[in-house]
């Protein structure tokens, strides 16, 4: 041991929960949506949400410490990225994903060590396998799924947006849907673009809801269908996003041989995940999501660039490549 080097880096590492807990039972709380109405002190926002006298101080303070919260003159107020990203009455709302990090993952993440040793799932569907159906199959859970993937691909989605060449396009149709978060982004961007969103039959309802909050109703519809059972639909540019690293290797090159058969010539497909750099060295949280997919499915796994682009080529795509979004999302574009 020397004066240089210290534990301090392992310790942050290791007690990390402590800090992610914070943040994520603030959300539950809606400490966050309740400050976007105005600045509040430590009495009355225990009052608001039901804090004991002994946990509020250290807990608004935390969140404090962590950049989350500002405090002036005894009062506090969001951070500027909390007040845009979670405040439940902000259609930018983002927290739809923290809600099922707290209400789901945060549980099954604590059996890593097992999943670890048996390569199995270790969430609600560790028994059955299939967490999809557990979620399809409750309409509660489904909606909390589909807000969570809304809050996964809001970065993503207009980072998509902005950065292909929509232009030389008139169509989209997004595979995996959800709530609908990419198609009204999309169409919101460029008014040329005609869509649909594709997923299964007891999405609609919620997808339909959302598209008509966002009032691209008339260039947006819902197509149902099963991607393993089923053609995809066909349209200029198909996306898949955050979908593949659901899969096993086979079903993985299955749903982009799908891809390829329902494009024309010059269509395009858009691949984009949390992509793990080519050296397998930068992108912890791509290697973090892979191992989420180990925690939730009973095959998934993220990839590289290099992976997707040899596995689209397989598929018979002519060109490829891959280009950063935001964060930790890139995507990868394969043309027909």
């Amino acid at each position: 041991m020397t004066d240089a080097v210290t534990p301090a880096n392992i310790f942050h590492i290791g007690f990390g929960f402590w800090a992610s807990k914070v943040l994520l039972s603030g959300v539950e709380l809606g400490l966050f949506t309740e400050l976007a109405k105005g600045p509040a002190d430590l009495v009355t926002l225990s009052q608001r949400l039901g804090l004991h006298e002994r946990s509020a101080r250290d807990f608004l303070d935390a969140l404090v410490a962590l950049k989350l919260l500002d405090r002036r003159d005894g009062k506090y107020s969001n951070a500027l990225d909390v007040d845009l990203f979670l405040d439940r009455a902000k259609p930018s709302y983002a927290g739809g994903l923290l809600e099922m990090a707290n209400s789901r993952l945060y549980e099954s993440w604590g059996s890593l060590t097992e999943a670890l040793k048996t390569g199995r799932n270790q969430n609600e569907a560790k028994d059955s396998g299939d967490i999809f159906a557990s979620l399809y199959a409750d309409p509660a859970k489904l909606r909390g799924f589909l807000a969570a993937m809304s809050g996964v691909s809001l970065g993503a989605a207009q980072a998509v947006a902005a950065k292909f060449p929509w232009q030389d396009y008139k169509s989209f149709a997004d595979i995996g849907a959800a709530q609908g978060m990419v198609a009204a982004t999309l169409a919101s961007g460029h008014p040329h673009l005609s869509g649909a969103g594709y997923d299964l039959p007891q999405v609609k309802p919620v997808f339909e809801e959302f598209i008509g909050t966002r009032g691209v109703s008339s260039r947006v519809k819902f197509i149902s269908g099963n991607f393993f059972t089923d053609p995809l639909p066909a349209a200029g540019v198909l996306i898949m996003g955050h979908i593949l690293h659901d899969w096993d290797l086979g079903q993985k090159r299955m749903l982009l041989e799908k891809a390829y058969a329902a494009l024309a010539k010059g269509g395009a497909l858009i691949v984009y995940e949390s992509i793990i750099d080519d050296e397998r060295r930068e992108n912890a949280f791509g290697l973090l999501m892979s191992l989420n997919m180990l925690i939730e499915t009973p095959g998934g796994f993220d990839f590289t660039g290099a992976d997707c682009q040899a596995w689209m080529r397989e598929a018979g795509f002519s060109q490829t490549r891959v280009e950063p979004l935001t964060g930790t999302d890139s995507m990868v574009i394969a043309i027909k």
